[in-house]
């Protein structure tokens, strides 16, 4: 037997925020925003709505599309986020209980935008390990929590939304065939969120923010997607060619782009739809695989690549060969 993804679920906030409606408070426009990173409305979540409500409703939506069943023998409840609930309890420890899955392991884990993946890394291991029958997997954020929304280079990035994924045995021949995982963290302070409860020099204190250095970071994701992707298509012992599908994190459509030209790929075989969410950091790839799954564009045996870059820096590339359930 094989390890790979038995079921996957998604949710994203009803309200919509465009850059149109930006524009009605914030020093930039459409047009900027749009050129510069494909962007053109994201989800924000309500005021009252953090990442274990999000997660929550994204394992509803796994059950609506596989049935309650899908969640026997769950043993372990992962949860990938970068804005969690509390630093304690562990969110995933709340989405366990709120889900019916009382007394199975859950855990945090942080690793910026690639901690789906890293998350995913981690459950085929327990799973082929024999330590857990099932993980599942969720991918969760409200960013919009915590952007800087005087700060024009950040706020208009992201969005909020979560993905949900059950991991356990396939078929063989089926399932998750390599992975490629990475950090470098000389490179932390380019991307990163301030102190919970950071002192300004007027005695005023606020709460976290994002900073960026936007250019040594697209930089940094133009390599980074090239090189993990090669590497993960090698470890699985494929060719660029065979790849049906290529799921990036949905980040920015230039990053996006210089990848699938550097891998040679036509954009039908690329998943694209940060142009309605923004950049959703952990949920991105779950989020942009279930629309690829709704629209018919994943069959059985097809070769989909997943590769993530974030804050770190970190990076995370995985192959997966579609279906074996």
């Amino acid at each position: 037997m094989a390890t790979g993804l038995l079921g996957l679920g998604v949710y994203a906030p009803s309200k919509v925020l465009t850059n149109k409606d930006l524009e009605s408070f914030m020093d930039t426009s459409d047009e900027w925003i749009t050129s510069r990173t494909g962007i053109s409305e994201r989800r924000i979540s309500e005021p009252n709505e953090y990442v274990s409500d999000l997660a929550v409703k994204a394992v509803e939506n796994l059950l609506q599309r596989h049935g309650e069943g899908i969640l026997d023998g769950v043993e372990q409840v992962i949860v990938a986020t970068n804005t969690p609930d509390a630093f304690f309890p562990n969110t995933a420890a709340l989405v366990a209980d709120q889900i019916g899955l009382k007394g199975a392991a859950g855990y945090d884990l942080l690793a910026g935008c690639p901690g789906w993946l890293y998350a995913s890394s981690q459950a085929v291991g327990q799973v082929e390990a024999g330590i857990a029958e099932k993980v599942l997997v969720i991918g969760s954020e409200v960013l919009t929590k915590i952007v800087d929304w005087r700060d024009r280079s950040t706020a208009v990035l992201f969005g909020d939304a979560a993905g949900a994924a059950v991991i356990g045995k396939v078929r063989e021949g089926h399932g998750f065939r390599s992975f490629v995982l990475g950090a470098d963290g000389s490179g932390g302070n380019t991307l990163h969120m301030s102190a919970l409860a950071s002192s300004l020099p007027d005695g005023t204190r606020m709460g976290p923010s994002i900073y960026m250095n936007g250019r040594e970071v697209f930089k940094f994701a133009v390599r980074v997607m090239d090189t993990a992707s090669v590497e993960a298509i090698e470890k699985a012992g494929l060719h660029p060619d065979e790849i049906s599908l290529f799921v990036p994190h949905q980040a920015n459509e230039r990053i996006i782009n210089a990848a699938r030209e550097r891998l040679g790929l036509s954009w039908d075989r690329v998943v694209m739809n940060l142009d309605r969410y923004g950049n959703t950091s952990t949920a991105s790839i779950p989020l942009a695989l279930a629309e690829a799954l709704d629209a018919g564009k994943v069959g059985q045996g097809d070769n989909l690549l997943f590769v993530s870059f974030g804050a770190g820096l970190t990076w995370a590339a995985t192959v997966l060969t579609w279906g074996g359930a």
